[in-house]
């Protein structure tokens, strides 16, 4: 039946037999008269007169797909420049009629950068900052930098011009508008950059102002126009769009239904067939229809793909009858509060690294000196033989005057006999407690390196595994427990200690040493002379080369508190040794001033191990003198004219602090001042402060040697000592944007978000080293990409006793090229410090893996949030800079806390003042949000052997709720992005919901009974008893001839009883 009125009017033919389909519906009862008259006044719309507008333009009508009830979308940027679209939306849609709907709310950020540096830099948020005056106190020199000091003042500064108490809330951006314009990216008006997703890729050069302004607000008019293009046909059409896609479609259609009669068919998706359309710039995003069948496709508001022939309503119900009916069983059982998360989504400006894969890094060749002895245990022969009356080791009491001195030879008596005390005074001859392999543990003070030093080459004597361990103080030590676990795990028994620690252990009111929280049994056994027996004159130990043999364990604290023990073989011991001897020079009869722990890590290495190698004498310097007199150690540079100095950042400082009371300094006698934590990034300032001050005294700059080390690699890197003045040390100033996306990127220091790194040296003799990949399968990094150095040496640790799978993560891995081939037939070993390696091979150590926090994709590493808390007045409420930082897992991310000791004269009122002025520190520099931030009384927080803050014990006490804090700031509206979204109701009652409403209502669901054991008399003796032992008892007494059971042999013959 054809329309009489649309004779005179001239339709193109494929709108008259569209006009010709919706007859057919029509008559068919697929669509309604309204439906009908609905899409024939679509179809003929435009091709009626229209009158004319005030400006003769045709008027257009878009709308944005959403959802209702979404909420407002914000995009951020470092730089918070802020432009609202709503009023231009509004110019652009003429006759748009979504008034009653929510409007979108856009930020954008300009970022400001040269187009050569090719990155995105960041600049701290002008809105986030607050005034503060600069401290004059001291605090933790682990942290302290002049530097980031001034940059913490700068940015607080500006946060008093916002009058801003905390920080503003960020917004959350929300998925359920993700569709409308995600498939746009704002061009990038900073610089000309290609990968940084801008759409003026054909541009060059970096556009003005006002050139950027006209790109984003065409930006915004084509990101807007092309969402309507962007959108499903179906919401096209119910909001009134163009018909030019339907038009398309119709005569596509029409072409199919001429040439195939058959009916489409309904139940099957074929896509062998498909139209590409030219779309405008703008509708980049949109869709091209498949094909269902033989018809071309539309799309319900469902998004159900229906055919042009037949309706929406049937194509659901094939679409349902196709489905199952229920779903599987175990789909109603499954956690979807994942699913329920917003998706963080990645920032389309963050840097990425540019550069060319990086070469494995290797050092210079071990040389091998014709003098060197075969093992340790014979160079300890050798000097205590040889030489004697050599001093060895010089020990100081807390006045600083010498206490004890050991030389070579005592030291190799006094081995001797705690090697045959211990293999032959413990347990019986038949039966020894202490056999060759077995551990023993090393307990001694921090002030008796004397005796441990006896204690261990008795061990390696006796081939011994030493595990040195620290003092347990009480039976609740932080951490003690999981020392006791190691102890447990390695097997051992017998514990080595000196006369004044065994005096000071506690001891319960017998007189006994009760065990330990955690610990095994142990037996302690006293290492002084008159406790141990004079070998015999036939006894002599056996002294081999080095082998694979363990000669000690080393302790490691992990992140999470556990304790795990890195094994070190004899053969990696000796080549260490030898490796720190080329690298740092030794010679025989140097004076070393060591005031490091002697115990561990680079104290135990240059102290104990290499001096005896080279004939060395060591001044140890107690950690009670250091309290006591700050200089003492640069005191006994002078008078012993020592030329190597083993010591800490934090050592430094206090010389520094100190100075002022000494004035015959002369440190022209130092030849080498290793700095144990250089891998530390905050180091520097301690390292130049103390050469601006010390220069004036003899000390040069070529003398300061940081070094890089971990318990599994030992020493990475060190800085060898030079004789050329004029060779500059390298450092590097790094935009700390880029280094929590894991990119280089060189900035300058007048930048308040940068962190200024100094090298650590080259790489060790004999050694290769690669940075990795943290994450995932260990490939190789990038020249300009952060990643976790990898060595592969003899010098290094083997394993983690007892824990197989641990040590084939960390010590055997094989770094892998882009194409996935291994660079080495050898494993590397995983330091667990992250860094690059710069030009002319220099190592570059930003952070370590177990002071990593990932925040929604970013990495931030505890040490730099510490040095921006400590920048922001410390002496005045953290408590001898006593401050931590971890991060908790809240609705699976990683969020930010601080917790500090509270100086006990500070109020309410400046501590919350204090705290905000931190939070909003930390905004402007690493731009992140901190979830909670808390104060502690002062000497509340669980400490280390050292007197350190134990961590893991802290973050422990948080997450238990046993803190007790005095004043708390938590700011979650900062740092929780990723809420969940609500939950939708369930279409259909599922098993679930059956078995909830079962147990709601009272409802037995099942139960479980045995087989009836049958009518028991009331009189029967068997109830009196309801143990099986009173059963048995009664049996025996009432039934003795009873035959419970039957021995058959393997002949079926009965076994005699």
């Amino acid at each position: 039946m054809a329309d009489r009125s649309l004779e005179g009017m001239a339709l193109p033919l494929e709108v008259r037999a569209r006009l010709a389909e919706l007859e057919l519906e029509l008559s068919e009862g697929d669509i309604t008269q309204k439906g009908y008259e609905k899409k024939r006044s679509k179809l003929i719309g435009a091709y009626l007169p229209q009158p004319p507008t005030a400006n003769g333009a045709a008027v257009v009508r878009c709308r944005l797909q959403h959802s209702e009830g979404a909420p407002r979308r914000t995009f951020r940027s470092a730089h918070i420049g802020v432009c609202d679209v709503r009023e231009a939306a509004a110019r652009e849609r003429v006759a748009s009629t979504a008034g009653n709907r929510p409007l979108f709310y856009f930020r954008f950020g300009v970022d400001q950068a040269l187009p050569q540096e090719r990155r995105a830099p960041v600049t701290p948020s002008s809105a986030s900052r607050y005034h503060r005056r600069r401290s004059s106190g001291s605090r933790d020199e682990r942290y302290r930098s002049d530097v980031h000091t001034e940059a913490v003042q700068a940015a607080l500064a500006k946060h008093k011009e916002r009058k801003m108490a905390v920080p503003m809330p960020s917004k959350r951006r929300s998925l359920v508008v993700q569709t409308s314009m995600d498939a746009y990216t704002p061009p990038d008006t900073s610089s000309g950059s290609e990968d940084e997703g801008s759409v003026q890729g054909d541009s060059q050069g970096t556009p003005t102002s006002s050139q950027g302004s006209i790109n984003m607000e065409h930006w915004i008019s084509q990101a807007i126009h092309g969402s309507t293009t962007s959108t499903t046909s179906s919401s096209s059409t119910q909001s009134g769009g163009s018909g030019a896609a339907h038009r398309l479609a119709d005569v596509m259609a029409q072409t199919h239904i001429e040439n195939h009669s058959a009916p489409p068919d309904v139940t099957t998706y074929t896509s062998e067939h498909s139209i590409q359309v030219e779309r405008p710039q703008g509708s980049t995003g949109s869709r091209t229809a498949p094909k269902y069948g033989n018809a071309e496709l539309m799309e319900t508001g469902d998004g159900v793909p229906v055919s042009s022939r037949v309706s929406a309503k049937i194509q659901q119900l094939v679409n349902t009858l196709k489905r199952p009916k229920r779903p599987p069983l175990r789909e109603f059982f499954v956690d979807d509060f994942e699913e329920l998360l917003e998706v963080q989504q990645p920032d389309p400006n963050q840097p990425k690294p540019e550069g060319a894969q990086m070469l494995a890094m290797r050092g210079e060749q071990l040389g091998v000196v014709t003098n060197w002895p075969p093992s340790l245990e014979a160079a300890l022969q050798r000097w205590g033989t040889i030489s004697p009356k050599a001093p060895c080791l010089t020990t100081m009491d807390t006045n600083g005057k010498p206490l004890y001195i050991l030389t070579y030879g005592k030291l190799w008596t006094r081995s001797m006999k705690v090697a045959y005390s211990i293999l032959h005074k413990l347990g019986t001859k038949q039966e020894p407690m202490v056999r060759p392999g077995d551990r023993v543990a090393l307990v001694f003070p921090n002030n008796d390196p004397a005796a441990f030093m006896a204690a261990f080459y008795g061990c390696l004597l006796a081939e011994v595994v030493p595990v040195p361990i620290e003092v347990p103080l009480t039976r609740k030590d932080a951490g003690s427990q999981q020392i006791g676990f190691l102890l447990g795990s390695c097997g051992v028994t017998v514990a080595l200690t000196s006369d004044a620690c065994h005096k000071g252990l506690p001891k319960s009111p017998t007189g006994e040493i009760p065990q330990f929280k955690g610990w095994p049994k142990l037996l302690w056994f006293v290492t002084e002379s008159k406790h141990l027996s004079k070998p015999p004159r036939d006894w002599f130990p056996h002294i081999k080369d080095a082998n694979n043999d363990t000669a000690y364990i080393e302790y490691k604290t992990c992140k999470d508190g556990s304790v795990l023990g890195v094994t070190v073989t004899r053969t990696a011991l000796l080549t260490h040794c030898q490796a720190l001897t080329q690298a740092c020079g030794y010679t025989e009869a140097e004076t070393i001033v060591n005031v490091l722990d002697f115990k561990k890590d680079v104290g135990l290495w240059h102290g104990i191990l290499t001096s005896v190698m080279n004939m060395m004498h060591v001044i140890s310097i107690p950690y009670s003198l250091m309290k006591v007199n700050p200089l003492s150690w640069i005191q006994k540079v002078c008078q012993y004219k020592a030329k190597v100095a083993c010591v800490k950042s934090r050592d430094m400082h206090w010389a520094l602090v100190a100075h002022r009371d000494q004035r015959d300094v002369n440190l022209s006698s130092l030849r080498m001042l290793i700095v144990a934590d250089g891998a530390n990034p905050w180091s520097i300032s301690s390292c130049d402060a103390f050469l601006n001050v010390f220069q004036s005294k003899g000390l040069r700059q070529e003398v300061i040697c940081p070094c890089a080390s971990s318990p599994e690699a030992l020493t990475v890197a060190i800085r060898r000592p030079t004789d050329d003045s004029n060779q500059p040390p390298g450092r590097g100033v790094l935009s700390m944007h880029g280094l929590t996306y894991g990119v280089i990127r060189v900035d300058s220091e007048e930048k308040l978000s940068v962190l200024t790194v100094q090298d650590v040296g080259l790489v060790m003799p004999g050694a290769i080293m690669c940075s990795v990949k943290p994450d995932g399968v260990p490939q190789l990094c990038r020249t300009d990409e952060i990643g976790e150095l990898c060595v592969c040496a003899v010098a290094t640790g083997t394993s983690y006793y007892g824990l197989s799978g641990m040590t084939k993560n960390t010590f055997e891995v094989f770094p892998m090229t882009s194409s996935g081939a291994p660079i080495s037939e050898y494993p590397f070993i995983r330091t667990g410090l992250l860094g690059f390696v710069g030009p002319g091979g220099l190592v570059f150590v930003v952070g370590k893996m177990d002071g990593l926090m990932v925040v929604s994709g970013r990495r931030h590493n505890a040490d730099d949030i510490v040095a921006t808390a400590l920048a922001v007045e410390p002496m005045k409420f953290v408590y001898r800079g006593r401050i931590a930082v971890f991060s908790v897992t809240v609705l699976h991310d990683e969020r930010i806390v601080i917790v500090a000791e509270q100086r006990p004269d500070s109020t309410e009122e400046d501590s919350f003042q204090w705290m905000s002025r931190v939070l909003q520190a930390i905004d402007s520099i690493h731009q992140v949000g901190v979830y909670c931030l808390a104060l502690v009384p002062a000497n509340t927080l669980p400490k280390t052997p050292l007197g350190g803050i134990h961590l893991s014990e802290t973050k422990q006490l948080f997450l238990e709720g046993s803190l007790h804090p005095c004043n708390v700031l938590m700011c979650p509206h900062t740092c929780v992005t990723n809420l969940p979204k609500p939950r939708q109701k369930q279409p259909e009652i599922g098993p679930a919901s059956v078995m909830v409403g079962n147990l709601v209502s009272g409802k037995r669901i099942a139960q479980a009974s045995g087989r009836d054991l049958g009518q028991i008399e009331d009189n029967d003796q068997a109830r009196k008893f309801l143990f099986l032992s009173e059963v048995l008892q009664w049996r025996a007494q009432t039934t003795p001839d009873h035959v419970l059971y039957t021995l058959l042999n393997c002949r079926s013959r009965c076994c005699p009883g």
